[in-house]
């Protein structure tokens, strides 16, 4: 238990007493400062810390809502980066320039769409989906764990796929450029590259209330070095402003923060969806956010109710559903499909693969860019046209199969 092993903690480490902390984090005028919360939970990566105050801290920073501000969610997200698994960054951004991926604003870096989960509306795994559908078009990193609040997490329905399932525990920092020189696409199973995440593990699983890491998982993706843009859902409008401004703080510079008016953390097919968008001024300027709302009119869809777009489903399930869609097999009018085509539109749009003045992905593309554009001045229904192509293409369904035979050929090696 990680009670008992703390007394040495990591490789020897001594043990860290946090009370003078948690002192200062008693509910009233909280007077602490963002770097010193992060340093302490770095402790917790290295089994410093009891069971005990460790959840102590995470229920203080979630009664005093710190847990929500953005400077703190930007500390601790750097915290955790820092403690993960050590990527070579070098190796990997020569590996991506191969790929030759740059088209109209986007430069060919690796693209992450994540959400926070914890919406209580147990959707279909619609960020897992749209990544592997824009993988056809632009370079995408996917960062992932098993279920904690569904039924069927990102990690839970890539491991039950037909007719073969990827190996995700083979992909880690002395694979990935192995596995992007055959493949578009890459799942990043989270425990692989953050192992001090064991140690928080068993205290957040006896706490009753989600903790700060629910929010620091979508901005802690291992490659943020190489990460060029990024799409996260949050499963609470509050979290929308917070979210943007860690980012911003963190030197993201490209990236659409998504919570549907449901509190759904997805851009809802149901109705309206609330939009916080980075952009550059100019290239390499200053970074804003805009702030804006978005409807499946936009994308060109009509709205569908959230129960008709096969929520709750086990990860078995959700992955024969998933292989039909990856093979184009969903009647165009099915309501699931626009919710995935909505959400992975988004996901090209912002990584600004939308804003080419010409088309040229491969057999069964005509060309024709859809220039019309909508709220925050983007080409939404440009995002639908590339996402259909990847699905009638089969480009998509290529890209993934790749990811499975080199993830499968590296495990038998």
């Amino acid at each position: 238990m990680a009670s008992q092993s703390v007394a040495t903690g990591q490789q020897g480490l001594p043990p860290v007493d946090i009370k003078p902390l948690l002192m200062k984090l008693w509910p009233g005028d909280v007077q602490v400062e963002p770097r010193e919360i992060a340093d302490t939970i770095a402790h917790f990566f290295t089994n410093q810390v009891t069971e005990a105050q460790t959840a102590s801290l995470l229920m203080a920073l979630h009664f005093t809502k710190m847990d929500f501000r953005a400077d703190v969610l930007a500390e601790c997200a750097r915290a955790m980066r820092e403690a993960a698994a050590s990527i070579p960054v070098q190796e990997l951004r020569e590996a991506i320039a191969k790929r030759g991926k740059k088209e109209g604003q986007y430069h060919g870096g690796l693209c992450d769409i994540v959400g926070t989960g914890g919406d209580s509306h147990n959707t279909f795994n619609i960020s897992t989906t749209a990544s592997i559908i824009a993988s056809a078009i632009i370079m995408v990193s996917k960062h992932g764990n098993k279920a904690s609040t569904s039924k069927s997490g990102s990690a839970d329905i890539i491991n039950c796929m037909k007719p073969r399932a990827p190996n995700v525990n083979v992909v880690s920092p002395e694979t990935l450029t192995r596995v992007y020189t055959a493949t578009n696409y890459t799942f990043l199973y989270a425990p692989v590259f953050h192992t001090g995440m064991r140690y928080v593990a068993p205290v957040r699983k006896q706490l009753p209330w989600r903790t700060i890491f629910n929010n620091l998982g979508p901005l802690a993706n291992p490659v943020e070095d190489v990460l060029e843009a990024r799409m996260i859902g949050v499963g609470r409008r509050d979290l929308g402003p917070a979210f943007a401004e860690a980012l911003r703080i963190a030197g993201c510079r490209k990236a659409l923060i998504v919570c549907g008016e449901e509190e759904l953390d997805e851009l809802s097919c149901a109705g309206g969806s609330l939009c916080w968008m980075l952009k550059e001024t100019t290239p390499g300027g200053e970074v804003t956010v805009e702030h804006f709302k978005v409807h499946p009119s936009d994308f060109g869809f009509n709205t569908h109710p959230l129960s008709e777009v096969s929520g709750g489903k086990e990860a078995d399930e959700n992955a024969e559903i998933l292989g039909r869609i990856l093979h184009n097999e969903l009647p165009e009018s099915d309501p699931l499909l626009d919710f995935i085509l909505i959400n992975a539109a988004a996901f090209l749009v912002v990584s600004g693969v939308c804003e080419a003045d010409s088309s040229s992905m491969g057999p069964g593309d005509d060309g024709k860019v859809i220039e019309e554009r909508g709220p925050g001045g983007q080409r939404w229904k440009e995002g639908v046209r590339r996402a259909r192509w990847a699905l009638r293409s089969g480009e998509a369904w290529k890209q993934w199969q790749s990811f499975v035979d080199i993830t499968n050929e590296i495990a038998s090696s």
